[in-house]
């Protein structure tokens, strides 16, 4: 894949809308840990990174609109270092913890929360690699 500046690095790019870029912006920073890598207009639209993935948030125009409450159409998931200390952080910033931190079988501690504007997250801290048969799934290809 060929490098480009104007776009984030990852492959694959999930586009979040939200009734305020600049304000989403701040609040992902904030609470989730998120940097801005690029903005776009004064409230179209920004480019976040965390580790090596990417996130772009966009403003609400044409038929882009965010969730409407109690409404799950997504979930974006995380990979953090540190799953009970990033859910404190966010927690405190406002986020909605749906799920506490939760160590599973699949060898992750995982919380999942929902933003301000409704958008649902799931941060995951790895404790263990696991072959995904000693839980149950099964290996493909």
């Amino acid at each position: 894949m060929k490098a480009n500046r104007s776009i984030p690095a990852a492959t694959v790019i999930p586009v979040l809308i939200y009734p305020d870029v600049r304000e989403a912006v701040a609040w992902l920073s904030a609470a989730f840990g998120f940097e801005e890598r690029v903005q776009i207009g004064e409230n179209h639209r920004s480019q976040l990174r965390y580790g090596d993935g990417g996130l772009i948030v966009g403003d609400v125009r044409h038929d882009r609109r965010p969730p409407r409450q109690g409404e799950e159409t997504h979930s974006v998931v995380v990979r953090v270092e540190d799953a009970r200390a990033h859910c404190e952080r966010a927690r405190s910033l406002g986020a909605r913890i749906l799920m506490e931190p939760t160590d599973f079988e699949y060898g992750e501690r995982q919380y999942s929360a929902e933003d301000f504007a409704g958008h649902r997250w799931t941060f995951s801290e790895t404790l263990r690699d696991v072959s995904p048969e000693e839980w149950g799934g099964v290996t493909a290809g």
